[in-house]
């Protein structure tokens, strides 16, 4: 009467279930966002994103060497301008703060990590959007789309390796590459952000970047209910010539993730956005969760519904835990 099959049996001892584990989450898989801001002499705090700072350039080279020391598979780097304006000009000035520090870091690593750019307008723009606005007060998608060529160019030529343009723009993919070919950059790399949701889980970020928006961007970004219309959207940035494409944010999308990884012929990413990470960190500053424990369970959820790629704000400090450098 007693069962034959007994799963615990691969269970029983740490070796066992090691021997058995179905997925891993190495350091090479991680990702760290980086926010690096204009005019100021410190790095500066993110009050909702406990752990987080906007750097200077001189702390951004640092924090760079450390999380490429630990093992990290890549850096993607946010400008915070000093000043907005409507077009998001900064954007493609070689002298701003985005590019600058890009070739900072390029300087810095050379090719020792994958330097990542984000490409999107809305951290600098003074109304917010990820595009410039039409007279009526709309994202006007094609215009955008020409800055969008430009400012490819300059992430480039600053260093990136590779650009991931994120204002989810229709056609945004196709131009970009375009713009890279015929300047020279054909090895630049593009992580299209394929599948990126009108989510309330952005809210930290619109801090972390000193977001202008007001309003929302419902008109451009996935709506939440969609999971089919992901699939379209990944299939047009291949078609377009994505070398990766991502899901955005992961946490509460890993059923998009899973659809994604299914059908896409590129690596996929997913990125574990601001308020993922800020409802983690606030539930284990009550003692409500265990940190370590609920950083690394919910990295192996997003690696194991198919993400070859994880952007996220603990890249550093798992890495360490991973490797067995910090307890």
């Amino acid at each position: 009467m007693y069962p034959s099959h007994r799963p615990r049996r691969l269970r029983r001892n740490p070796a066992l279930r090691r021997l058995v584990s179905e997925t891993s989450v190495e350091p090479r898989h991680l990702v760290l966002p980086m926010f690096v801001r204009e005019g100021i002499d410190e790095p500066l705090p993110i009050a909702s994103m406990p752990g987080v700072v906007q750097h200077t350039r001189d702390s951004l080279r640092k924090a760079a060497v450390d999380a490429v020391s630990a093992g990290v598979g890549g850096l993607m780097l946010f400008g915070v301008p000093a000043e907005h304006d409507a077009e998001g000009s900064g954007a493609i000035d070689p002298d701003g703060i985005l590019n600058v520090a890009l070739s900072d870091l390029r300087s810095e690593l050379g090719d020792d990590t994958v330097l990542m750019a984000d490409l999107c307008l809305d951290e600098f723009t003074d109304h917010g959007h990820c595009g410039v606005l039409d007279e009526d007060g709309n994202v006007d998608n094609d215009r955008t789309l020409q800055i969008y060529g430009e400012m490819a160019v300059v992430q480039a030529q600053s260093g990136a390796h590779v650009v991931g343009p994120s204002g989810m723009m229709d056609g945004q993919v196709g131009v970009i590459r375009d713009s890279l070919d015929a300047t020279g950059f054909a090895d630049t790399s593009i992580l299209a952000y394929s599948a990126k949701y009108a989510s309330a889980f952005f809210g930290p970020f619109r801090e972390a970047v000193d977001s202008q928006l007001e309003g929302d961007r419902n008109t451009y970004q996935q709506d939440p209910a969609n999971g089919r219309e992901a699939l379209r959207e990944a299939d047009l940035d291949l078609a377009e010539g994505a070398d990766m494409v991502m899901v955005k944010p992961a946490m509460s999308y890993l059923d998009v993730l899973r659809d994604i990884a299914g059908v896409a012929d590129v690596p996929v990413a997913a990125y574990q956005v601001s308020g993922e990470y800020s409802m983690i960190e606030a539930a284990a500053a009550n003692g409500w969760l265990d940190r370590q424990r609920t950083v690394l369970e919910s990295l192996t959820s997003i690696r194991r519904a198919g993400a070859d790629i994880v952007l996220t704000y603990w890249a550093t400090e798992a890495a360490q835990w991973l490797r067995g450098t910090r307890a």
